[in-house]
């Protein structure tokens, strides 16, 4: 099993959507069965999941936090093959012990400035734990000259996805009734840029896996 984390310091920022996505589109092209898991207290995930009507992904709920390496272990026995975790916007204990099982982080990021300066405490976080970061620039205005400024900027910290996740209705729109935009419009261009970002995502976790093994 792997394991995928989704954090940002910053609100806002698209983590839970993009867990949400990236969870059904794994399960859509057979790279399932995929677990969730909804590390924040405002429970933005697990509400959406509790709207859903499709009986995957499956939402996974641990007794205790602090427990969690134990959880990860009975999950991965359940014979799952990802496990993505979203975690909530701060700077915690908690996220820093969520991270340090991550064979992935994905931190998403809106091209403005003020996200753009409030990366570095997730970056330190991320290095404390040893593992890898992958940017995702998200909430991207089409052909705005800051989503390129952005990618700059965050190419000197760590990796940034060539595939940028751009600011629709249709994200917010999907998830309020526990669906994605893979089901709600399946030919529109979110649903593409999730297919594509899935791929790229697919093919960092493989990489990560073989670095953690070689």
């Amino acid at each position: 099993m792997q394991v995928l984390v989704v954090a940002s310091q910053k609100g806002g920022a698209g983590k839970t959507t993009l867990s949400g996505h990236l969870a059904v589109e794994a399960e859509r092209i057979n790279a399932g069965p995929v677990a969730l898991l909804d590390t924040d207290p405002q429970r933005g995930l697990a509400a959406w999941w509790d709207e859903r009507k499709a009986s995957t992904p499956v939402i996974v709920r641990p007794p205790d936090l602090k427990d969690l390496g134990p959880f990860i272990e009975v999950v991965r026995g359940e014979g799952f093959k990802l496990l993505i975790i979203d975690t909530p916007p701060a700077v915690t204990d908690l996220i820093g012990r969520v991270m340090s099982h991550a064979d992935l982080i994905l931190v998403p990021v809106k091209p403005s400035p003020h996200d753009l300066r409030a990366v570095g405490p997730t970056i330190d976080l991320a290095d404390r734990a040893g593992r890898r970061v992958v940017f995702i620039i998200s909430q991207a205005t089409a052909r705005a000259r800051l989503t390129g400024e952005a990618a700059v900027a965050l190419s000197q910290h760590g990796t940034v996805s060539p595939i940028t996740i751009h600011h629709r209705v249709e994200y917010a729109a999907s998830m309020t009734d526990g669906r994605t935009v893979q089901e709600t419009d399946p030919n529109g261009k979110s649903a593409c840029e999730i297919a594509s970002l899935w791929q790229y995502v697919s093919q960092q976790l493989n990489r990560s896996r073989n670095n953690h093994h070689g």
